[in-house]
């Protein structure tokens, strides 16, 4: 989070995804009920050091280290919030003043704090109350993240027990008092979020997650039939491919198989850091690139996830369920996991430092290891793409201007946008109640297709956010009148 965001945070004031909490030098006792609404509803940010009224007393200077570990560590503590979530608290300063930034995602789970089910409403923490409450928040979860998919069928004996050593000794390495490495299978399973539980009957089953990361080959193509990562070499013949990879294994052994592709065809030159330490940009970069791609795809999609290398450039794509729609920068950057559960087991395993860090570190390392090149982060209807020069900045190819094609929905939306007009004035205009249906029908597309942008377009989630048409939507209208 940049001074900039901060500012911004502080001018908009405490709600649904922002909380503001006094702390000079202790932690708020009610700080993980805040977490777990964060988790359970739809993420947000809490500000340590800062009143209720946006005023900063701040955080104590000899406390706010202190404060910053204690947060990170009792995070993985099951019993304060349970399942864990390993939190990356920031410590910033404004105006002489230190504030404790912690960013909290929404989650594929359902936590508890102190064995309570928070959730956020307003700005508020309120606990749920109510079977038809938590079944509405679990449906929601499942219908957001493909991942905690029961899979009734799989058993244990479907997971490979030394990948279960492999993980606990990744955690060693990345951090020598990991608390999870002494739990037996069944309990790393659970405090990983890799079980799916009926409130009602208490049965549990192993998620799709579970078996992506642990799995046999053949459970996970029984779970994910068309579940697969291609990597393809293309510096000589670029309508096939050089070299080939093709992997359908668990994830674990998935990202070692995809950084030995990229060490086998990339070069890494020599670099000091300031420190004068020899670090490898390589695999720093991709390092990020390749847990971006397990992290964030979507599983139960029909389409690969592809590690393409040519002459110029790297592109990684997969298919993902867009949650921005255009190029990602670090100006409006707003992470949100794809897969909360593999994403959080990542990064215990040490593969990436936390969500949002591949945007941040790329942008740092590629230009150093590239000559001054800079990535290119975007989203489309059809799931993400990273584009990686490797010896110059990507130069966007000049293509024929050509009259974007439109669902029947999209052309009628295109019909009644006048100037600049809010979701709820278009909804009302076509008649339309469901507003998930006019997202994923109407909006999403009419942003994808071109015609149509959003007046605010580095923060979607705006309450001011208006859309109007593009040059391109108002020569498509223009067409259709002259025919």
């Amino acid at each position: 989070m940049n001074l900039q965001q901060m500012k911004e945070l502080l001018s908009r004031g405490e709600g649904l995804n922002c909380e503001f909490k006094e702390a000079s030098q202790q932690l708020p006792r009610n700080i993980f009920e805040t977490v777990c609404a964060f988790l359970n509803t739809d993420g947000g940010i809490i500000l340590l050091g800062v009143n209720d009224d946006s005023t900063v007393p701040g955080v104590d200077q000899d406390a706010a280290e202190r404060l910053k570990t204690n947060l990170a560590n009792l995070s993985n503590n099951p019993q304060k919030l349970n399942p864990p979530w390993l939190l990356f608290p920031e410590i910033i300063e404004i105006d002489g003043k230190i504030i404790i930034a912690v960013q909290v995602p929404l989650s594929s789970q359902l936590h508890r704090s102190r064995g309570e089910i928070f959730i956020r409403s307003g700005d508020g923490d309120y606990r749920v109350q109510g079977t038809h409450q938590l079944a509405g928040l679990l449906n929601r979860k499942l219908g957001l993240f493909t991942e905690q998919r029961a899979m009734s069928g799989a058993t244990m004996d479907d997971l490979r027990p030394e990948l279960f050593d492999r993980a606990r000794r990744l955690m060693r390495s990345y951090n020598s008092k990991h608390p999870w490495i002494s739990l037996n299978n069944e309990e790393l399973l659970k405090i990983a979020g890799f079980y799916s539980e009926d409130e009602q009957t208490g049965l549990r089953h192993l998620t799709l997650a579970a078996i992506l990361m642990f799995g046999t080959d053949e459970a996970i193509q029984r779970a994910a039939p068309a579940y697969k990562f291609d990597c393809l070499l293309r510096r000589d013949n670029v309508d096939r491919y050089d070299d080939r990879v093709q992997i359908y294994t668990n994830l674990i052994d998935a990202y070692d198989l995809m950084m030995e592709f990229v060490e086998k065809h990339l070069n890494d030159p020599f670099y000091q850091d300031e420190k004068a330490n020899r670090i490898s940009l390589r695999d720093i970069i991709f390092r990020e690139a390749v847990s971006n791609i397990i992290s964030h795809r979507e599983y139960t999609g029909g389409a690969p996830a592809r590690l393409m290398i040519y002459r110029d450039r790297v592109i990684l794509d997969n298919p993902c369920t867009p949650h921005h729609f255009g190029e990602i920068t670090l100006q409006n950057l707003y992470p949100f996991a794809k897969n909360p559960s593999i994403c959080k087991f990542m990064i215990q395993l040490g593969r990436f430092d936390q969500l949002g860090s591949g945007v941040t570190n790329i942008n740092k390392y590629l230009p150093l290891y590239a000559n001054g090149s800079k990535p290119v982060f975007k989203e489309s209807q059809h799931g993400f793409e990273l584009i990686l020069p490797l010896n110059k900045e990507v130069t966007p190819e000049v293509t024929p201007e050509v009259t974007p094609e439109v669902t029947p929905e999209v052309l009628r939306m295109l019909q009644i946008i006048t100037g600049e007009m809010s979701r709820i004035d278009i909804m009302t205009a076509l008649g339309l109640k469901d507003e998930k249906h006019f997202r994923e029908k109407y909006q999403q597309i009419g942003i994808a297709s071109g015609v149509i942008e959003m007046t605010i377009p580095d923060k979607p989630k705006s309450s001011k956010q208006k859309y109007r048409l593009t040059n391109a939507g108002k020569k498509l209208l223009e067409g259709r009148k002259h025919e």
